[in-house]
């Protein structure tokens, strides 16, 4: 089963020639989520060959522009493609007034219906719930409502040992082993271990997403043994007080919080443009947690559902 994440766009505040407006697509089972939709992520799906009409949520974190000022363009393409399929917008209240009235002096009627679903840092928890997925909203602490977005798989179940199964099993003595319990022998009457049988599932898998924001520990607990975090880094530390007065972080800030959260890896990301080399950054972050990747438009991060070492993220 595919997690995948794929950068889209990893600059702050406005884009620079190489680096485009926040924007990640998230794949889970061929299931598509957007997070953030800065300008510039309709080209960036296009050369990432990725069909608009697939993906069915899309997360805006806050209404700063750097986030969101592709999201009416996307719609308006989704709607001249022919796009039926209903597509769920999850953002900040006021996000439906601004889609709302310009598609109302565009005179348009989109081809397809939208659903939004207003949260706030203030509310945090499930937002959303997939047949695989949890989704919860993380607060983040910026000079406007922010929300940060973690998803986790849920517990999948066990993988049967096709020789060891009894003959004559019947289809509900294998959903009993596919759920963890024991059965019995249709023929001795002896309880057969789920041990035997099944192999263990294999293991669910989590992503943070992890918004504009200062560097604030309260949310901790909520993203802690995360698989992939992604933290904004929008500065280095020799600019901590400018970070703090835009209610941003620094690479080491970002790179501690995935020290402290126990996290698998880390990308960091929404860089500020003052910055054409980002090597510096990294270097700041891996100083403080090794396990740390540049996010660079185009590539993609692969979480495994085994306990394996994870590959360098793959263009």
């Amino acid at each position: 089963m595919v997690f995948e994440v794929k950068i889209l766009g990893s600059s702050s505040a406005t884009p620079t020639l190489n680096r485009n407006q926040s924007c990640q697509l998230l794949n889970i089972n061929q299931q598509f989520f957007l997070l953030d939709c800065g300008e510039g992520a309709q080209i960036q799906l296009l050369r990432s060959k990725i069909k608009i009409h697939k993906i069915s949520y899309i997360f805006i974190s806050h209404l700063h522009g750097d986030h969101y000022l592709g999201l009416f363009g996307l719609i308006s393409s989704m709607h001249l493609q022919g796009r039926s399929s209903h597509l769920t917008i999850f953002g900040p209240p006021g996000l439906p007034d601004i889609i709302t009235l310009q598609l109302k002096y565009s005179e348009t009627v989109l081809s397809y219906p939208v659903t939004f679903k207003e949260i706030s840092p203030d509310n945090p928890g499930v937002i959303l719930e997939t047949e695989e997925v949890f989704v919860e909203n993380i607060p983040m602490n910026h000079r406007i409502p922010c929300n940060g977005f973690l998803f986790r798989e849920k517990r999948k179940r066990q993988r049967l040992i096709k020789e060891k199964l009894p003959k004559g099993i019947k289809i509900s003595e294998i959903i009993k082993l596919k759920d963890g319990l024991d059965i019995i022998d249709p023929e001795s009457g002896n309880v057969l271990k789920n041990s035997d049988l099944a192999y263990p599932p294999k293991r669910s898998r989590s992503y943070a997403y992890c918004a504009d924001t200062l560097f604030d520990l309260s949310i901790l607990d909520q993203i802690k043994n995360v698989d992939l975090l992604y933290h904004e880094s929008t500065f280095l530390s020799d600019l901590h007080e400018r970070a703090k007065k835009t209610h941003h972080c620094t690479a080491a800030q970002a790179a501690t919080m995935a020290k402290m959260a126990n996290a698998g890896q880390l990308i960091i990301g929404h860089f500020s443009t003052r910055y054409n080399n980002l090597l510096p950054l990294l270097e700041e972050a891996k100083a403080v947690f090794e396990n740390t990747y540049l996010a660079i438009e185009g590539e993609t991060f692969t979480i495994p559902d085994e306990l394996e070492s994870w590959n360098q993220p793959q263009k």
